[in-house]
């Protein structure tokens, strides 16, 4: 065992060799540096603003539904690892994988039949860009390659996924003139609940008829673009989209990669608009946080379209596709999260930080205060400052990831009622400081 380094030994290296998200290398602020975690706390290395511990309020970027340390998901991958921790999946198969896709088929909408288990929800986004393309493809209808998509999105950061983010105020403005070049309507109206605007839906059916004899697919996130801009949209403008795709021959991809498994009070966001998808992509909360797996799910249609082409597979196969050890713990927290009263747990959580965050709504440099399931957002009229927000939310005890012109908090499931406040406390904190 190689002996052990103190903090300061392991920060200064950490700025040395390690590059973090979204940062410049070296860093210029130095991260924190977590020694362990259980439940829903993080505990640090050494003391930071006093607190030596932390609860999260982010999910580690909303993918721990379950919090941290879960006997019933350390279990499961204890139990796979005395199997194997992983396989090729090229040839051969495995419980695991063949158990995973089954519950997703049953869970998701009908008739999403057929799984892709991918690396990451960015990947995820990049097989069904290629599904769709391949499709149409091997339709021989190859015109058909360009993507429509609305603005304030947010699907990933590797290349297709970059093509279909926000051109303008997202944070991908740096690869104009290079990604392809995709179709963008404006961002649907703000409001879960508001009644859909009818002159913004007659544009979206415009312009999807307009460009259907180029368009592959519509892709959007459905009912909450997260890491655009956190904003919230009328389920209603998924039916608007799936009936103009009908209509005119595109595809619909939703990306639930973020809204997946509950978060917005519906086991998937689709659910709030009672429509299915021709491909969905699945990730963060797949694995409750544990390791890194993503899905591609479409319908038979797509699958059956593909394989009548010149080129009958789909060319796609990362080397840790359908990784045993991944897919074991995805079933299992799918599993916990199905055997418990899920939508009540999000439900207490949407009451409590209507509740909490409430208060924010009255501090100087607040636009606005929104929330949908287990989702909070304080929005700012300025960008926030993004060490003094942190540090106020520390000195609260709570980890927080503000960007942009916004503090939200993604809790964990299992957060408790005193732990949500806490949580609430902290993004007011961070509000007024930020």
């Amino acid at each position: 065992m190689p002996e052990p380094l103190s903090p300061r030994e392991l920060l200064a290296l950490d700025r040395q060799h390690v590059w973090h998200p979204y940062g410049p290398m070296p860093g210029t602020a130095a991260p924190l540096l977590v020694e362990s975690a259980s439940g829903v706390r993080l505990r640090l290395a050494e003391p930071v603003e006093g607190r030596d511990e932390l609860v999260d309020g982010m999910s580690s970027w909303w993918s721990a539904v379950h919090g941290y340390h879960h006997p019933v998901l350390d279990e499961a991958a204890h139990g796979q690892l005395e199997r194997m921790s992983h396989v090729m999946f090229g040839g051969l198969t495995h419980e695991p994988a063949v158990r995973l896709a089954k519950r997703l088929v049953d869970i998701t909408p009908e008739p999403l039949e057929h799984v892709f288990l991918a690396d990451s929800g960015s990947v995820s986004v990049e097989v069904a860009v290629k599904m769709c393309l391949q499709y149409w493809r091997s339709l021989g209808k190859p015109r058909k390659q360009r993507l429509l998509t609305w603005r304030g999105g947010y699907h990933g950061d590797t290349w297709q996924p970059m093509s279909v983010c926000d051109p303008d105020g997202g944070m991908h403005e740096l690869w104009q003139g290079v990604l392809p070049r995709q179709i963008f309507a404006d961002a649907p109206p703000a409001g879960f609940d508001a009644a859909p605007d009818e002159a913004y839906a007659a544009r979206l059916r415009e312009l999807i008829g307009r460009h259907a004899e180029e368009l592959a697919a519509v892709i959007v996130e459905p009912v909450v673009q997260g890491a655009g801009g956190m904003s919230f949209h009328s389920p209603g403008y998924l039916r608007v989209l799936r009936e103009a795709c009908d209509a005119h021959g595109v595809l619909l991809i939703f990306d639930e990669i973020a809204t997946g498994f509950g978060r917005t009070g519906s086991l998937f966001a689709a659910g709030h608009a009672g429509v299915t998808p021709d491909v969905m992509c699945l990730g963060k909360a797949l694995t409750g946080g544990y390791l890194t797996l993503a899905a591609t799910l479409c319908t038979s249609a797509v699958a059956d379209g593909i394989s009548r082409g010149a080129l009958p597979v789909l060319a796609h196969g990362p080397t840790f596709m359908g990784n045993p050890l991944a897919a074991a713990v995805a079933d299992a927290s799918i599993e916990l999260l199905l055997s418990q009263d899920w939508a009540q747990e999000v439900k207490r959580i949407e009451t409590g930080l209507r509740e909490g965050l409430a208060p924010a709504a009255g501090h100087a440099g607040v636009r606005e205060v929104r929330v949908l399931g287990a989702i909070g957002v304080v929005q700012l009229d300025h960008e926030v400052d993004m060490a003094a927000a942190t540090r106020a939310a520390v000195r609260e005890g709570v980890w927080l990831r503000p960007f942009r012109d916004l503090i939200y908090t993604m809790p964990p499931y299992i957060t408790g009622d005193d732990d949500l406040a806490r949580i609430c406390a902290a993004v007011c904190a961070a509000a007024r400081e930020g």
